[in-house]
């Protein structure tokens, strides 16, 4: 069947279907079942976003989005069997085939910064509610970056490009729809949204869209922390948390989300938290290269455990001991240095377990270390430990001895035990074959005195019972 020639669009750059390389086998059936039902019923629907820019850049892409003419209410009727209206601050639909979903957004329309019933903004300038139905062209207007305003049309196979996608594509760089400024207060998670694309594509910034970034960082106050958090996830657990960490950290965002922890950081003495800090977050991008699962909960741990440590000490220094130091500081870091990214209890208790379980790693006498060994959070604390030990704050040989239990059997696991008990004490630790452990003694059961001569009796099978006052 031969590929309809493309429709001029006012305003747009078409790119023919003979001219780039996306190909409908490369789209999802969910997202062409979308498509074209949508072009049957009469309304105009195109692939729009991060769906069409990774196609064009040969990546596999996350997921699919759809943009149309029609209302909400009118993909519903649709697709009235798959689908579902979410969303307070713009509403969307998304439609489910199976396991994958496909969101479908009408055409946004222009504001032009005034409030209506449809649209609400802050006194900063910050959308609130974003309502407003308009054109195709105007869609392309309210995206925020070139590279996401490519739109592929299902009605004729080709591209349409309402700016410079395609020229900052090729370019390798990441451009701001309008004015950057403007466009950051509207909505400031847009600085975040910037470092993750740059991060993900290893594109660079143009200069109009970092040179306001420090002016505007501080209206991430005004988003809400659960969305801050959500923003975090997709920096830090995409395979790109390295490098969307050092962007956010030269871009100043990242003290603008966690203050304190960029605060230590910064200082001379810091050396041993961001080495701890830099193998969390490339042993988080190897697990998701690895396609093994990945949780917050850990990068977390590790994000927060400088000053953890910090305020653990000053508290042991007036006077604490150190295991309820250790607890108030845990509280008072989750109190504190979430306050603008709220991480859900879910996550929240695992870290505490496995910033408890490092005092556990070092008591290793007796059923101790085989009582640790079998609780649920082991691996992940036994893995901190190892980044601490990778950035000196343990020794070495602690995190070899519990790597060596780990994979000992019985007798090798006794053998380790010992090796401890004699290390801790100040004796040789070089240990030979070891003499058979002597085996304990019954303990005796002691015998409660009676209340009266007749108080005690015995059973036929010899039990001891004790008779009690009526």
């Amino acid at each position: 069947m031969s590929t309809p020639l493309p429709v001029q669009i006012p305003g747009a750059t078409v790119t023919p279907r003979s001219d780039h390389n996306i190909s409908r086998r490369d789209i999802s059936e969910g997202a062409l079942q979308v498509l074209n039902g949508l072009h049957r019923a009469g309304f105009q629907a195109y692939m729009v976003g991060g769906g069409v820019r990774d196609l064009l850049l040969g990546r596999e892409p996350k997921d699919f989005d759809v943009a149309t003419d029609a209302h909400p209410e009118q993909v519903r009727k649709l697709f009235r069997r798959n689908a579902r209206l979410i969303g307070r601050r713009f509403i969307l639909v998304h439609v489910q085939f199976g396991s994958e979903i496909i969101e479908v957004a009408t055409f946004r329309g222009a504001t032009d910064g005034k409030q209506n019933q449809a649209s609400e903004r802050s006194e900063s300038g910050r959308i609130l509610a974003d309502n407003v139905y308009g054109s195709l062209e105007e869609d392309a207007r309210r995206r925020d970056f070139t590279a996401n305003a490519l739109y592929y049309n299902i009605a004729d196979r080709s591209i349409l490009d309402f700016s410079t996608g395609m020229e900052d594509l090729r370019a390798g760089r990441l451009r701001i729809i309008g004015n950057p400024e403007q466009r950051y207060r509207e909505d400031p998670v847009r600085m975040l949204r910037a470092v993750r694309f740059a991060a993900k594509l290893g594109f660079s910034l143009d200069e109009a869209a970092r040179a306001p970034i420090s002016a505007c960082r501080n209206c991430l106050q005004e988003v809400p922390s659960a969305r801050l958090f959500e923003e975090i996830l997709k920096l830090f657990l995409n395979g790109n948390a390295r490098s969307s960490f050092e962007l956010l950290r030269q871009h100043g965002l990242f003290a603008a989300l966690f203050p304190q922890v960029d605060a230590i950081l910064d200082t001379d003495s810091a050396e041993p938290a961001r080495i701890l800090l830099q193998g969390a977050l490339e042993g988080t991008d190897q697990r998701v290269r690895d396609n093994k699962s990945v949780t917050p909960a850990f990068l977390f741990a590790a994000l927060f455990w400088p000053v953890l440590q910090q305020q653990s000490q000053v508290l042991e220094q007036q006077g604490k001991p150190a295991a309820i130091a250790l607890q108030q500081a845990a509280s008072d870091v989750l109190q504190e240095c979430m306050g603008r990214v709220a991480v859900p209890r879910r996550f929240s208790l695992p870290m505490r377990e496995i910033w408890d379980l490092q005092a556990r790693f070092l008591r290793r006498g007796g059923r101790r270390p085989h009582a640790l060994l079998a609780h649920p959070r082991f691996r992940a604390a036994y893995d901190f430990l190892l980044l601490r030990s990778q950035a000196g704050e343990i020794p070495a040989e602690l995190a070899a001895w519990w790597e060596q239990f780990q994979s000992a059997d019985h007798e090798g696991r006794r053998t380790l035990i010992e090796a401890a008990r004699l290390e801790e004490s100040g004796q040789e630790t070089t240990l030979g074959p070891l003499p058979a452990t002597r085996s304990r003694r019954p303990r005796r059961r002691r015998r409660r005195a009676p209340h009266s001569e007749a108080a005690s009796t015995k059973t036929a099978d010899n039990t001891e019972m004790v008779a009690g006052n009526d």
